[in-house]
């Protein structure tokens, strides 16, 4: 689980990918939170395409996906494109409405991305370890997210 003096530096660290943006940069965060949180098994990005109703998926760290495309309101990721507020899923086989990226997948957590009022994507966390995220992923996840949406 993460310690609050984990969330804290890596907060802090966020500043140190202010030269780059864009595609590049969701590539270098999605590696450094994998690098850094050892519970964090697959790291990517969803963004969304309004026009077609569904998310598209960015860079990503972790196995391969199917899931390139998600329909809004399928899944996790797809309930938070509609919601617009984050979803953790302590154990995501009590969940109904859920689709599997791995069979070793345990928990997931769905932050979304706002650049001002709108919703642009979001960061999608899935762990091998059953309930592992606390306040202090929330509020890791939300900075990122943050950092991210200033950077599009």
């Amino acid at each position: 689980l993460m310690k609050q003096e984990l969330s804290h530096r890596l907060i802090n660290e966020l500043g140190n990918f202010d030269t780059i943006s864009g595609v590049e940069l969701q590539k270098s965060l999605v590696q450094w939170l994998d690098e850094e949180v050892a519970y964090y098994n697959w790291t990517g990005f969803y963004f969304m395409n309004d026009e077609k109703q569904q998310l598209e998926i960015g860079p990503y760290v972790g196995a391969y996906t199917d899931h390139t495309v998600i329909p809004y309101g399928r899944g996790i990721c797809g309930q938070v494109a509609v919601s617009g507020k984050t979803f953790e899923v302590p154990d995501v086989h009590a969940q109904d409405n859920y689709l599997a990226c791995s069979l070793a997948t345990k928990s997931e957590i769905v932050v979304p991305i706002y650049k001002g009022e709108n919703l642009v994507g979001q960061i999608d966390i899935d762990s091998h370890e059953l309930d592992p995220f606390t306040q202090e992923d929330h509020n890791l996840l939300e900075a990122v997210a943050n950092f991210v949406a200033q950077r599009l």
